[in-house]
């Protein structure tokens, strides 16, 4: 979509946010060399396994997100327990007709290789393995990194720099000074892939509050590709798992749970949570992505997901600096979304790690008694707390926003329920009309620049887009939303004098009247960091 540029932007850590900042730069023509201080990938147990439907529709603007949902299994239903009864469940909704379903379960090690796949047939990419980063220092037109390799030391220099190291990407952080506060968990959690017959089990994510088989605390169970299940049990801070498994504990554990099922082990492991985020995600011209920024509790599978969604929001916004379509202070407004996201991903994960592990023997107590009511009250369901799944974050205080006084902010909607669309949230998809030259889907339409929909009684698409011309040089485009789809109009609660103004991320920027040039142009200075005429 852009002339490829002569120096590439660098990628520190080849995760699957790494991978995919570095595919969805290149598809907006910006080249990237992509670091690891592995010598290669190592594809080991399930890790994050959640995958969500936006990011699967982030995933498929570059070519690999079909895959991933067409291999992953689908699960709509989440059912949570309290001991030996089922207190409520959610059916996942669909704001809009989106291709994807709400979650996939899939490895993150498969996720990886299909990633690595659209990355070895893409030209823009250049992965190095075995470049562990040592430095990084500011030169006269970027960033310098300092690598140990092989073969000896290497300098890297690039315009900018994504730092997607990961938990462990304690050198960059320090060399960036950048704080990363935070609390740590004291009670372990024990997860277990295994590969068992369950039937009836194949869709459905099961949360159990203190059942006969782990008592006063939690087991949760996934299910995932090819008959195989990911089962999570918190235990004690003093848990051995290499004595658990030389005295069949560990046998034991999962025996309780499948009863005489036949099963395989595949893999296993044991850790502590963390809650923690750094104070800045760009410093210069780095800016920091997923885990290397923020750390928070996986219940609710907000680790992965929300770390694509900062890939998604620093790619596009490097390529149109980098093109020069907005000056470089549209980059301030990264930190100022994804930072925002992760606090409220971080209020979220710790809530619900409070009512998993109670702080205190006041916070125990309230818990059971909410449990407890909840067996017999539903309205006492709503206090119970086994993870809110992961929802893409809303920009409405973004500085890039133009707040609309006649749609007010939303509130999050109880568990299962939909949003109304308003400036700062993510449009829901649709078909397009068979045939239409834009596209298949509303999502793919709003992924090639910024896109302005007009309602039925708003001037003609192509005055609008020559007003919006005379602001930006960037990818522009200005449809009738009639004539994209009957559903648009009544869904977005269009009305019929309106044109709005919709980012590359899917976000809506701004709603205004279609007939003002002066509120258009005004609204895209705002959303792409444009000083003021004159």
């Amino acid at each position: 979509m852009t002339a490829a540029l002569a120096q590439p932007v660098t990628i520190i850590g080849a995760g699957p946010v790494g991978q995919s900042a570095a595919l969805l730069l290149a598809r907006w023509g910006v080249p990237s060399v992509l670091l690891d201080q592995r010598a290669a990938r190592d594809r080991v147990g399930s890790k994050s396994i959640c995958q969500q439907r936006e990011v699967l529709d982030i995933w498929a603007a570059v070519g690999t997100g079909q895959q991933i949902a067409a291999e992953g299994v689908t699960w709509r239903t989440a059912r949570t327990y309290y001991r030996d009864r089922e207190l409520f469940n959610i059916t996942l909704a669909d704001p809009g007709r989106s291709p994807f379903p709400p979650f996939v379960n899939i490895s993150q090690s498969r996720t990886e290789e299909i990633l690595d796949a659209g990355i070895a047939a893409e030209p823009l990419v250049e992965p190095r393995w075995s470049h562990r980063v040592i430095g990084i220092e500011p030169d006269r037109d970027g960033v310098a990194l300092r690598c140990a390799t092989p073969t000896g030391p290497v300098v890297i220099s690039a315009p900018y720099v994504l730092a997607c190291a990961g938990a462990h990407g304690d050198l960059v952080r320090a060399e960036l000074g950048v704080e990363f506060a935070g609390d740590s968990f004291a009670d372990r959690f024990l997860i277990c892939d295994i590969a068992a017959n369950l039937p009836g089990w194949e869709q459905e994510r099961r949360f159990y509050f203190d059942p006969a088989w782990n008592p006063g605390r939690q087991v949760l169970i996934h299910p995932c590709p090819n008959s195989t299940y990911r089962i999570d049990w918190q235990v004690p801070p003093d848990f051995d798992l290499a004595a658990e498994e030389r005295g069949g504990g560990l046998d034991r554990r999962i025996r309780a749970i499948l009863g005489d099922v036949e099963y395989r082990l595949l893999w296993r492991t044991d850790y502590r949570f963390h809650a923690r985020c750094v104070d800045r995600m760009r410093v210069g011209r780095v800016l920091l992505a997923g885990d290397c920024a923020h750390l928070m509790a996986p219940f609710g599978a907000r680790g992965l997901n929300s770390g694509v969604q900062d890939a998604e929001n620093a790619a596009w916004k490097l390529a149109f600096v980098l093109s020069g379509w907005a000056p470089p202070g549209l980059l301030d407004s990264y930190h100022a979304e994804r930072h925002a996201a992760a606090v409220e991903n971080l209020d979220v994960t710790s809530t619900t790690m409070r009512f998993l592990v109670p702080p205190s023997e006041a916070d125990r107590a309230r818990r059971l008694a909410v449990l407890d009511q909840a067996r017999s009250d539903p309205r006492a369901t709503r206090e119970v707390d086994s993870g809110r799944l992961a929802e893409p974050f809303w920009y409405v205080d973004s500085p890039l926003t133009s707040p609309d006084p006649s749609r007010p902010v939303p509130v999050r909607p109880p568990r299962g329920a939909t949003p109304p669309v308003a400036p700062g949230v993510l449009v829901p998809d649709v078909p397009l009309r068979a045939g239409h030259p834009a596209g298949t889907r509303l999502r793919e339409l709003v992924r090639d620049g910024l896109l302005i929909l007009t309602a039925s009684e708003a001037p003609d698409p192509g005055l609008v887009i020559g007003w919006a011309r005379a602001v930006t040089s960037a990818p522009v485009r200005a449809y009738s939303m009639a004539a994209l789809s009957d559903e648009l109009e009544p869904l977005l609660a269009a009305r019929p004098d309106e044109a709005w103004l919709i980012r590359p991320d899917g976000h809506l920027a701004a709603v205004l009247d279609a007939g003002d040039e002066r509120s258009l142009a005004t609204a895209i200075r705002r959303c792409l960091a444009l000083p003021a005429p004159g």
